[in-house]
């Protein structure tokens, strides 16, 4: 009887423990399933971030980087004419004022004046007749190429002919070569030959010859 008590004992047994294995079996996936997502811990690779884009300084419509006289001394063709300006007195005009200037390349003093005209003209004791010359390339207020006409216009220095033919500007015998070069307080139009009324031609050329000796 013992023995068949403990036989059907130990048979008891084994049936809970296998119980208890099937349901440890089964517990283990849904307990997976329920445990929480492990946070990764590898650091994220940093991507490649584009700077924002630079805005490019913009300039107004119709204006430059500088008024009329830095515009000018920026233009490597326009050097005598800067000397002339600053040899005239009339840089703080040109800076200040609003202004449209016919201005000739170093080349038209050149071609324009007689040997040494340009050296005679920037002396200190010539600043007033330099002056004049000066004032004939400049008008009032800005005028682009398109709003010029055939006819007289009025300079600082008196009336000088204007001549439209065509996208051809001539005003007396100094052909447009570079038209509207914009400035802040105005425009430039540079010359091929200086704007001299005949008057004033004849002075430069009688004072000069005047300065220059005879030859023995």
């Amino acid at each position: 009887m013992k023995t068949n008590y403990l036989t059907q004992l130990a048979k008891k047994l084994a049936v809970i423990t296998g119980i208890i294995a099937v349901t440890a079996s089964l517990s283990i996936p849904v307990m997976a399933q329920n445990r929480p997502d492990t946070p990764d811990t590898t650091p994220a690779t940093p991507g490649t971030t584009q700077p924002p884009a630079r805005r490019r300084p913009t300039t107004p419509p119709g204006t430059g980087r500088g008024n009329l006289l830095q515009v000018a001394e920026s233009n490597p063709s326009l050097r005598t004419l800067v000397r002339a300006v600053e040899a005239a007195g009339l840089s703080d005009t040109l800076a200040k004022g609003r202004y449209t200037i016919f201005a000739p390349t170093d080349q038209a003093f050149n071609d324009s004046l007689p040997a040494g005209g340009v050296d005679f003209l920037l002396r200190p004791e010539n600043k007033d007749l330099l002056g004049q010359v000066i004032r004939y390339h400049v008008i009032p207020g800005r005028v682009n190429s398109k709003q010029l006409k055939s006819g007289t216009l009025k300079t600082l220095g008196g009336g000088v002919a204007v001549r439209v033919e065509g996208n051809r500007v001539i005003v007396n015998d100094a052909t447009v070569i570079q038209p509207d070069i914009q400035a802040t307080n105005g425009v430039i139009h540079t010359v091929n030959r200086l704007i001299l009324p005949r008057e004033l031609r004849e002075t430069i050329e009688s004072r000069l010859g005047r300065q220059t000796p005879t030859p023995r």
